[in-house]
């Protein structure tokens, strides 16, 4: 037990570290981890992974607030999506074969990998300035914060508000389906289709996806998917974990933050779907 206790405690504090950095709350390691590594059924796997993004969000946002790097107009917004979601996903699960949930898990990963790529090599010329959204400007959610590695003050806008609002509904249903935390779903739309700086998503996320997963935690606790023998030493990992990536994002360029998102992703991504047809390598 107690070596089991230092190996959940070590993923715990990899997936804090690469949760914080990247937004993704850490489910996205811990889940594969526990089910392919360990040999756990996934249900357990994804009640711990709840717990885990619970912790990444708790270490991650109060370094991100203090620096005033998240944009906390936009995660109250767009958070009344991803909870009604989170909750509806939750209820599902038990509805849901766990072959199907993963090849949904490596679906989401590997779409969200992909996008990366894309937007990596597109050229600087090829990039349109966003245009101004009347909602955004209504609701103030454009922003700044100050870009450690360009040593400058950033300013942005956000655009598609309706768009993103939606995909967020869609990211809360992932994490309550899969207990990832929704957080490359969440990433993916405020870079992507709401023009945000990846800096400040990956920090907005890391605050949306705590709600997020505390609204759908409840359910795993009374269905009895919660372990705590599991979720505790994770959680403990993650905290230090997080604090420790909230210091490495700020400092790091853009560029190396997809480089590190792109291959973490697109290898679980990979491993999750052939899981779910039934391929384990």
């Amino acid at each position: 037990m107690l070596s089991q206790a230092l190996l959940l405690i070590g993923v715990g504090l990899m997936a804090g570290i690469l949760g914080a950095l990247l937004g993704l709350g850490g489910g996205i390691i811990i889940t594969p981890v526990l089910t392919l590594m360990m040999g756990l059924p996934i249900q357990y796997a994804i009640a711990a992974s709840i717990i885990a993004v619970i912790a990444t969000s708790s270490g991650a946002t109060i370094a991100y607030l203090k620096d005033e790097m998240l944009n906390l107009r936009v995660a109250m917004f767009l958070e009344i999506a991803t909870t009604v979601g989170a909750v509806l996903g939750a209820v599902l699960t038990g509805l849901i074969d766990g072959q199907f949930l993963y090849f949904l898990f490596g679906a989401l990963l590997l779409f969200s990998v992909y996008n990366m790529i894309r937007k990596m090599l597109m050229k600087p010329e090829n990039i349109k300035a966003p245009t101004p959204d009347p909602a955004a400007e209504k609701l103030k959610l454009n922003g700044a914060y100050f870009d450690k590695a360009q040593g400058k003050e950033v300013n942005y806008q956000v655009t598609n508000v309706p768009g993103g609002f939606a995909m967020m509904f869609g990211a809360g249903l992932a994490s309550g389906l899969l207990g990832i935390g929704s957080g490359a779903f969440k990433v993916l739309a405020m870079d992507t289709i709401m023009k945000m700086p990846l800096k400040p998503s990956t920090a907005t996320s890391n605050l949306m996806m705590g709600v997020t997963a505390a609204a759908s935690a409840t359910v795993y606790f009374f269905n009895g998917s919660l372990r705590p023998e599991i979720a505790a030493p994770l959680a403990v990992g993650i905290l230090v974990g997080a604090t420790l990536g909230t210091r490495l994002m700020q400092i790091m360029p853009t560029k190396v933050l997809r480089l590190i998102f792109i291959p973490v992703i697109g290898y679980m991504g990979l491993q999750m779907l052939l899981k779910g047809f039934g391929v384990s390598i």
